[in-house]
């Protein structure tokens, strides 16, 4: 059967850029346009020409794309005409083959926010993409807050699309601008839209998830007959966020009816990918990433309960939806003092450690995990910290380097300019088959006059000179950083947990514990490090 094709428009640059906190930089924004075009959506709106300095400049310098690549901005101001509106030319002379405009098409926005007669606002719609059309660009129109006009006024938001449909436009999306339209309410109007004369396959969806409902809403449309879905990288968004291309994409190819009625640019190959782009984003804002996010979070196939475990080792379907690999995300079968072998077994298995059911080294494992939390460690959230247990308790843990000793000095003073400067100093000695090796990191107030404090001093000495071991850790890169005071008080037990990435797009944790909260970070550091050279493949010198 042929499968009908959609089209996918991000608008993490534009839209997603108005998230509350995040301005992407010009070098950012080039980033992000380049994964998405590795990934394969039709069409990227790198934002609004002329609107500020950083999107004039992207424009000016932007990617060579196979994605079409578009300029946003709104339809001409009342009293000009399109060829002599200097907004409009703006987003024109950025010279992009596709140009999205944005129009009121509810009424009462029209004349309360525009204060303008509701045919004259219809006429600019008109002339704008008829412009855009005769100087040879693909147009395509927001009609912004559409469902909420549609439901006041279901003549006059029609009127407006009629226009734009008459004007040349290529698509006409459906903006849910205010998020608060429900799944059948947009199926319904879609399916009406499309009945009053507006193709299925020139009509978009785009929705808001200000009631957690956006995914959902796009999905509707699509079954009403919508086939441009337009989205942002994590949901990125004003307010609560956009519709999430990241769920959105695998649920399109992988889950049915979907999969077997269409097809986009990105292909299943590419879908491998989405996790690692899902991240990069994260990274480029950083943040955390969202542990339970569908399909490409580090929680999304962790399988903590002793019964789930044992059937996910027989056959993984029975607790997953999908193979974690087909989103180039991973299983995770968590450790915990709640642990069974079931789960032990699993775990070790996703390691590359296959131990027969009754080893006596399960046991040891499980009785060394146990102990451990007592002790305040937890392994829950830190699976790195798991492994290299449990490879000392299966005689497999390498002996790369031991640490001699380290110091660390923080001094809280004033500067010779009476400024408050906390300065952080670190030494740390190591030593492999090839010698002693001292290195020492001190932060440089003369040219940063932030504190970047202790644990980081000691992070940038244990990092720096690791000898035949260091091009190996070069691309490690502490990702957050979280504390936990386990029982109390100024004497109490400091639990402290480091979540790590690397150039290969994986991501691991690490956990210290330790009354002196220098010292539970440093076993966290030293144990992220033997990870990632085992993991690497490096041999003990």
């Amino acid at each position: 059967m042929t499968r009908e094709r959609l089209s996918l428009f991000d608008t993490t640059l534009r839209d997603g850029q108005q998230t509350h906190g995040v301005q992407f930089s010009h070098h950012d924004k080039l980033r992000i346009a380049e994964t998405l075009d590795a990934l394969g959506v039709d069409y990227i709106e790198g934002g609004w020409p002329g609107a500020n300095p950083t999107d004039s400049a992207f424009f000016d310098e932007r990617p060579e794309t196979r994605a079409t690549f578009t300029a946003f901005g709104m339809t001409k101001r009342a009293g000009r005409s399109a060829e002599n509106d200097d907004v409009l030319a703006g987003v024109v002379n950025a010279d992009t083959p596709a140009v999205c405009l944005v129009g009121k098409t509810h009424d009462f926005h029209v004349e309360t926010a525009l204060g303008i007669a509701l045919d004259e606002n219809v006429e600019n719609i008109s002339a704008s993409l008829r412009h855009l059309v005769k100087i040879g660009r693909e147009a395509l129109f927001d009609a912004e807050h559409f469902f909420d006009g549609y439901k006041a006024n279901p003549a006059y938001a029609l009127d407006c699309l009629i226009a734009a449909r008459d004007a040349g436009a290529r698509w006409i999306v459906l903006c849910d601008t205010n998020g608060g339209t429900l799944p059948t309410e947009i199926h319904r109007i879609v399916g009406e839209v499309i009945a009053a004369g507006i193709p299925g396959d020139r009509l978009g969806i785009h929705t808001h998830n200000d009631t957690g409902n956006a995914v959902a809403g796009t999905l509707a449309a699509l079954d009403a007959g919508a086939r441009q879905i337009q989205g942002t990288l994590n949901g990125l968004g004003e307010r609560c966020g956009n519709a999430n291309l990241i769920t959105l994409i695998p649920t399109l190819l992988l889950k049915e009816p979907y999969a077997s009625r269409y097809e986009t640019g990105v292909t299943k190959a590419h879908l491998k990918e989405l996790t690692r782009a899902s991240r990069m984003l994260d990274e480029i804002l950083n943040r955390v990433p969202f542990r339970n996010a569908p399909y490409v979070g580090a929680s999304a196939f962790a399988h903590k309960a002793g019964l789930h475990a044992s059937a996910i080792v027989k056959n993984p379907s029975t607790y997953e939806h999908i193979d974690p690999a087909l989103v180039g995300n991973a299983r995770i079968v968590p450790m915990s003092n709640q642990a069974g072998q079931s789960n032990l077994r699993a775990r070790l298995l996703d390691m590359g450690l296959e131990v027969e059911k009754g080893d006596p080294a399960l046991g040891r494992i499980l009785e060394a995990v146990k102990q451990k939390e007592t002790e305040g460690y937890e392994y829950d959230s830190a699976q790195a910290s798991f492994e290299l247990l449990a490879r000392g308790e299966l005689g497999l843990m390498a002996d790369f380097f031991d640490v001699e000793r380290y110091r660390v000095i923080s001094e809280r003073r004033r500067n010779a300019k009476g400024q408050t400067v906390v300065e952080s100093e670190a030494v740390v000695t190591i030593s492999t088959r090839e010698g002693t090796r001292t290195s020492y990191y001190k932060n440089d107030h003369a040219q940063d006059m932030s504190d970047d404090g202790p644990v980081n001093a000691l992070w940038q000495a244990l990092k720096s000179d690791l000898g035949p071991h260091q091009e190996k850790i070069d691309d490690m890169r502490l990702s957050d950083f979280q504390v936990r005071i386990t029982n109390g008080g100024t004497e109490a037990v400091t639990r402290v947990i480091i979540d790590f990435q690397d150039d290969a797009g994986r991501d691991w944790s690490t956990v210290g514990v330790s009354a002196n909260i220098v010292d539970a970070s440093f076993q966290a550091l030293l144990d992220a490090i033997n990870w990632k050279l085992i993991r690497d493949g490096a041999q003990p010198v």
